[in-house]
């Protein structure tokens, strides 16, 4: 129960602080305050929870760790489960917030994914698709590698934060980067409208590309997952 709770926590600390940047700081920090926001969430989080849950707080990721059975299935699905809740409390705490300044919440947009009218270079859906899969390929593909070295552990929360915050730079302008499902469902719920209907590609891609990243980890590195 500890690591679900904890990866419900990581979650949430992930989804406010990253789309409350984005929401909140863009203006002023820019595309790579926003990115080091989502990847400084990671670094605090894995140095407080990673001994527990191996701090996933990414669907992405922990499919790519069944795939790899570093996960059971169970928890697995108990990861999910507690990392969707986590990023709709995330957001709900942000909606607040952004209530409270008395901005308008569709105006703001929550840091939701988009494209199309709501991607800021306008990428049209095989090209969100695209970049979705092959940023969170980089993004899981990291993980695995840097995980799987017990050598490499007291860093291991630095180098992810750092790939998450690099895949962000890229990333923001053409779909505002997803590579974890968990963080796009929660603010598409609060929106609805288009938000809604355009999040199945921002749970779908990023989980492609962490399943080729596990299947491409795995033949080239059999002997660092046995």
């Amino acid at each position: 129960m500890k690591k679900y709770l904890c990866e419900f926590i990581g979650t949430a600390v992930l989804v406010l602080f990253g789309c409350g940047s984005a929401v909140f700081a863009g203006g002023g920090l820019g595309n790579l305050g926003i990115a080091l926001a989502f990847g400084l969430s990671i670094v605090a989080m894995a140095y407080v929870i990673g001994n527990i849950s191996g701090c996933h707080i990414n669907p992405a990721v922990s499919l790519a760790m069944l795939i790899n059975k570093k996960i059971s299935p169970k928890d697995f699905a108990f990861y999910v489960i507690a990392q969707v809740l986590g990023a709709i409390l995330g957001i709900g705490i942000l909606y607040a917030i952004v209530n409270c300044c008395g901005l308008d919440v569709n105006l703001q947009g929550l840091g939701a994914n988009g494209y199309g009218e709501l991607s800021a270079n306008s990428i049209n859906l095989i090209g969100a698709i695209l970049v979705e899969i092959v940023l969170t390929f980089v993004f899981v593909y990291t993980v695995l590698g840097v995980t799987s070295d017990e050598s490499k552990a007291s860093i291991a929360g630095i180098v992810i934060g750092l790939t998450l915050a690099f895949v962000h730079i890229m990333g923001i302008p053409l779909t505002g980067t997803s590579v974890n499902p968990a963080r796009s469902l929660a603010p598409a719920i609060f929106l609805g409208g288009e938000a809604l209907k355009q999040v199945w590609v921002f749970i779908v891609s990023p989980l492609i590309g962490a399943a080729l990243a596990a299947v491409v980890f795995k033949f080239l590195n059999k002997e660092t997952i046995n």
